[in-house]
């Protein structure tokens, strides 16, 4: 399928499967309050790990980039059981680059990571080459030398690195991803349908709003090709990854409104989003700047006086509600605006919710919760 945005002619591509939610959904039980998920259910989940598994893990995701492009690269029906079947194919020593762990199109950096995985050991002198060459990466700044410390380990014991990264993959699909897949397939399908529905509906950009649930583009610029793919677990932001020169991959939320990540919740999770959203003053001051105008997170913080931080935290948690648009214009430029169309609807949310059969809810979430613990 082709677009055009103005004169920039791009090629839509959609891709689908469950191995991109296998890898996601680890990212978010590591960092649940980013996605707004329940910190408790999340450390649950990780307790089913073995203890060297959860170690494994907590040190990786520091410095791990889900490998959705090697998942892009693998047959239908790139499910969890191709992505086990395709990492076993690859040489332990081998995972670490295949899997682009942490992925840079500077040569120099690749060329001395694959280095350091052949003699099997680093020297100051490639943490602060490394660290060098990252900082001139300006769509992903600089990381700590701490953390640089952590990817030369990884590479220099890259053999151990990529039997541990299989064993403890597949023991977090035997001890839930298992059932989680056989949950959320189908609707990774219809989201699909549905998505690829709207493109034939609105223009592209507009496309890209909705699915991200007010990430406003103004402009693509150099981009030639675009895959998009639908992700459960990854609802309701939206992330996008370079794979090439002019090519831009995005997963986009693709679970359904008013499901929850927790099996069997009763509360719809964007309504409890919502009120916790409303349920503080500075959030509500923010909203009434950005019902009136377009504001940078510099300007509102002016107005507000507020520290940076503190102001990326609430905009962060508006954001996850759904309550503001945010505007990515030029390369650095954020704006925000309040999304009008979300907050008529929060009485329609609630009120929906308060209605609902009471004993019907309440004998669906026991049965859930039994089969899930």
């Amino acid at each position: 399928m082709e677009t055009s945005i103005g004169n920039q002619k791009i090629n839509i591509i959609w891709d689908k499967g469950t191995g991109y939610d296998f890898f996601a959904s680890l990212n978010v039980l590591h960092y649940p309050a980013k996605f707004g998920l329940r910190a408790a259910w999340a450390a649950g989940v990780r307790s089913r790990l073995s203890p060297e598994d959860r170690e494994f893990f907590e040190d990786l995701i520091e410095v791990h980039f889900e490998p959705y492009e090697w998942v892009y690269s693998l047959p239908e029906p790139k499910d969890v059981d191709t992505v086990l079947y395709a990492l076993k194919q690859i040489p332990a020593a081998q995972r670490l680059t295949e899997l682009k762990i942490y992925p840079t199109y500077d040569q120099a950096f690749t060329q001395r990571l694959k280095e350091v995985r052949d003699r099997g050991s680093w020297q100051v002198e490639d943490r602060d080459f490394l660290s060098e060459r990252i900082s001139k990466e300006k769509d992903k700044g600089a990381i700590t030398p701490k953390k640089i410390e952590k990817l030369l380990d990884l590479y220099a014991n890259a053999e151990v690195f990529g039997e541990t990264y299989l064993a403890a993959y597949q023991s977090y699909h035997e001890v839930f991803f298992t059932e989680e897949e056989k949950r959320i397939a189908s609707k990774i399908e219809v989201a699909l349908e549905n998505a690829q529905k709207l493109a034939e509906e609105l223009p592209f950009l507009e496309l890209l709003e909705e699915l991200s649930r007010g990430l406003k583009f103004e402009e693509l610029p150099g981009i030639t090709e675009i895959i998009l793919i639908p992700s459960y677990w990854l609802s309701p932001l939206f992330t996008t990854n370079i794979i090439g020169e002019g090519r831009l991959m995005m997963l986009f939320g693709a679970r359904p409104p008013g499901e929850s990540l927790v099996p069997g919740e009763i509360v719809p999770e964007d309504l409890l989003q919502i009120l916790k959203a409303l349920a503080d003053p500075t959030r509500l001051r923010i909203l009434r700047y950005l019902m009136q105008e377009q504001l940078t997170p510099a300007e509102l913080s002016r107005r507000l006086r507020l520290r940076a931080p503190t102001l990326t935290h609430h905009l962060h948690i508006l954001r996850l509600a759904g309550l503001v648009r945010l505007v990515m214009r030029g390369k650095s430029e954020r704006l925000y605006f309040a999304r009008m169309e979300s907050i008529k609807g929060i009485y329609a949310i609630l009120k929906n919710f308060l209605e609902q059969d009471v004993v019907e809810v309440e004998s669906v979430d026991i049965l859930d919760r039994d089969r899930i613990f």
